[in-house]
């Protein structure tokens, strides 16, 4: 069974220290993939795009520094990918995902704890079904090294970047016959 995600339905969220004693929280707006999963609902192969310009923390300024070449590089490299190499059933609805995430063309291996719902029909007939995934990296494995160190030795960007994944997703409908 294969299941494209809803857009409006999916958020990427991020959090991250400012200066060690505030969290900064925001979201890519934009973004697209698909899921293949057996007859039963278990995933088999996640791949997920985000548009990298999509970034939004609600401070103006910040977002722009964030597309700058500092940190994404949105004008040069325009996409986030994730690509699953694994997923581990772990028991009940929860599932450990392994997959190789690329940011400004550099490619990482990441895991995430994800936790399934059961498939559901809307109100229009279509099935769907949602997942909150939770994982934690490294801002600096994948380049994004731009920082300053405060007089009291705190970074002014921190290092760790822990995300949170709201995805809602419809299952592609099959071709009928005529």
């Amino acid at each position: 069974m294969n299941w494209k995600l809803d857009s409006s339905h999916t958020t990427v969220a991020f959090a991250v220290k400012h200066m060690g004693i505030f969290t900064v929280r925001g979201q890519f707006k934009k973004i697209a993939g698909s899921i293949q999963a057996s007859e039963q609902g278990v995933p088999s192969k996640i791949e997920v795009t985000i548009d990298a310009a999509s970034i939004e923390t609600g401070e103006a300024q910040r977002d722009a520094h964030l597309r700058s070449p500092d940190f994404l590089d949105a004008e040069q490299y325009p996409e986030l990918r994730f690509v699953s190499t694994q997923i581990e059933a772990l028991g009940g609805n929860q599932y450990r995902i392994h997959g190789d995430l690329t940011i400004r063309n550099v490619t990482k291996p990441v895991v995430l704890e994800a936790e399934l719902s059961a498939p559901v029909k809307d109100p229009w007939g279509l099935t769907r079904t949602g997942a909150t995934a939770t994982g934690v990296l490294n801002r600096k494995d994948w380049g994004l090294t731009w920082n300053q160190v405060l007089e009291l030795g705190a970074l002014l960007v921190g290092e760790e970047v822990r995300f949170t994944i709201e995805v809602q997703a419809v299952a592609e409908q099959s071709a009928v016959a005529a």
